[in-house]
């Protein structure tokens, strides 16, 4: 199944997605005594399941104006940094100049703050003369759907809801500053989030394709299997001493191609557009300005 908040006539609301006929259906219009948001739908998944099988046609989702899944999360992302070869490479004489001795050993995890969330099609704000060096990264990103701490990671992926599209927009001049890279990821509008969630029974995510345009260039293109550190393992890392809740999201990394890493480096301006597709998912796209 597909999940969107979307924004039609008066109301936002989570809601069942047919991308294949565009249509969509308001969770609460299938089921009537249901009133939440996504992070609820995420919570109660498990029980509502079976009452989620629409029985007439949907909206038009042409219709619609399509938010951030989860507009608003209940507390920070969890965000993995160096986590395909390739990417780690790239960055080596840079980013991670420091950190590579101890990164193959242990997945590099930092946050993004919720209040930087955006949907599809909103405008990634610029920050002027706090950093010029804006860059993007696609990722996939994990949500939690069944509660957990010390998760092992042979179970890790039963604790899964689903998969959605994250751009971890970074400011590079204000993550080189810092020890911890918390400021220079969590500007206002850095985290472009969806279109949709796509639930952990209808895609591989350990074996899919992530790939990103610059205004049509293509910049990243590479597969889930180049991944460091898989998902399960993630999944386990971030939940050791955390109890990790429905509706979590962790950001699992972004492969080679980011504009710091060209020569010479190559960062956002005012009017570019990046575009990120994931395999099975969808694509997000949003112009910078």
């Amino acid at each position: 199944m597909k999940f969107a908040t979307l924004k039609y006539q008066k109301n936002i609301a989570p809601c069942l997605v047919n991308t294949d006929n565009n249509q969509f259906w308001p969770i609460s219009e299938l089921i009537a005594d249901f009133s939440g948001d996504m992070n609820q739908l995420v919570s109660q998944y498990a029980v509502l399941r079976e009452r989620l099988a629409p029985l007439t046609p949907g909206r038009d989702l042409a219709q619609a104006t399509v938010l951030a899944p989860i507009p608003r999360p209940r507390r920070n992302l969890f965000c993995v940094g160096r986590n395909y070869h390739a990417h780690a490479r790239e960055l080596s004489d840079t980013v991670f100049r420091d950190s590579n001795k101890k990164a193959d050993s242990w997945p590099i995890v930092f946050t993004k703050v919720p209040e930087c969330v955006i949907g599809p099609r909103e405008t990634v704000v610029l920050p002027g003369t706090i950093s010029s060096q804006i860059d993007y990264e696609a990722e996939l990103a994990i949500i939690i759907g069944t509660e957990g701490k010390n998760i092992s990671r042979e179970n890790a992926l039963d604790h899964v809801f689903g998969y959605t599209i994250v751009n971890d927009v970074t400011a590079r001049d204000i993550q080189m500053r810092h020890q911890q890279w918390d400021l220079g990821k969590s500007f206002d509008t850095f985290c472009p989030m969806g279109p949709w969630i796509v639930t952990a029974d209808e895609l591989d995510a350990n074996n899919t394709r992530v790939r990103c345009w610059v205004n049509e260039q293509l910049r990243q293109d590479a597969f889930t299997t180049d991944l460091i550190f898989d998902l399960p393992t993630l999944i386990e890392t971030c939940s050791r001493g955390i109890t990790l809740y429905p509706g979590d999201i962790i950001a699992t990394g972004t492969p080679a191609g980011v504009g710091m890493g060209m020569t010479p480096p190559q960062y956002l301006r005012s009017a570019d557009v990046v575009r990120i597709q994931i395999d099975g998912i969808g694509e997000l796209s949003n112009p910078f300005g």
